[in-house]
Formats: structure tokens, sequence, C-alpha cells
């Protein structure tokens, strides 16, 4: 019971993590519809949404992530602990209880986003709706796709494979 509620408090509560990005970022987009683009700012929002919805929607969150993310789920439904549980969406994300690299990797994409919201802060507009409007293309299909795999993890009918990366693994 308690590895379940830990795995449910990890998905929730990296769904309002991703969320929030979401909801934060919706009002720079949100600025730039109906606006008259250039052609030059056309193609920069077509390549932002290509580029985003590959790199971070697809190869970044759809095939390394979110797979991950439900595994990490499903060993802490199996493996409890209270410092788990608590602190789930952060297991989840790999944070801690997760092989050196996994760990290496977990800080430094959360370091570099870091630097890149502070850094597109500065872009005028449209500029910056249209960076968001990637940004906000990808990690909407991130938080489907976390979804998608820890239902697949949790209720699919065959044994999921994907690795939690823990050092027991």
């Amino acid at each position: 019971m308690a590895g379940t509620i830990g795995a449910i408090w990890g998905i929730f509560g990296l769904s309002i993590i991703l969320g929030r990005g979401l909801f934060s970022i919706w009002p720079f987009v949100d600025e730039i519809i109906g606006t008259r683009f250039s052609a030059v700012e056309w193609i920069g929002l077509a390549v932002s949404l290509v580029f985003m919805g590959y790199a971070e929607g697809y190869k970044g969150f759809h095939l390394k992530f979110s797979p991950r993310v439900a595994a990490r789920a499903l060993y802490l439904k199996n493996n409890p602990t209270l410092i788990r549980i608590l602190f789930a969406p952060l297991f989840c994300m790999g944070f801690f209880h997760a092989t050196k690299k996994r760990k290496i990797v977990a800080y430094s994409i959360t370091t570099m986003v870091i630097v890149l919201i502070l850094s597109v802060r500065y872009l005028a507009q449209p500029w910056r709706g249209i960076v968001d409007a990637g940004v906000l293309f990808g990690l909407g299909w991130g938080l489907l796709s976390v979804w998608m795999f820890c239902f697949r993890a949790f209720f699919g009918k065959e044994d999921y494979t994907a690795s939690p990366e823990t050092p027991d693994c």
C-alpha cells in the first residue's frame, strides 16, 4: 500500500512540476497568437516547433525520460522506503537512488533547463513566444508521454521492461 501511494505521488508530483512549466510559458505563447509575423519569424516558429518537438518531446521525453519515470515509479511501488515515498517526484526523476550516470544526467539537464529559462527571459516578443511555443509543444508531448508510459507500466498486459536505472538494477 505504501509503495502504491509513493508511486501515485511520484507521478502526480512530476505532473505538477511539468504542468507548472506549461502553465508558466503559456502567456508568452498566447501573446503571439494573432501577431503578424515576418517570413523570418514564421521560419523561426516552424524551426522552434519542429526542433523542440523532436529534441525535447520525442528524443528527450518519449524515448528516454518517460519510460524511465514509469520504471522508477513501478520500482518505488515494489521497493518503498520513507525517503523514496516522501520525495517520490524527485525519485522518479532520478535525483537519488540512481546510478551515478543517471544522477549526473538528471542534475546536468536540470541546470541546463534553468540556464535556458533565465536566458529566454531576455528575448523580446515575438521571439520569446516563438521559442516558448516550441518548448510548450515539447513539454506537452513529454507530459502526455509520461502518462502513457506510466499507464503501460502499471496496467499493460505484459511485463514492463524499461530500466529504472537504480544501483541494484
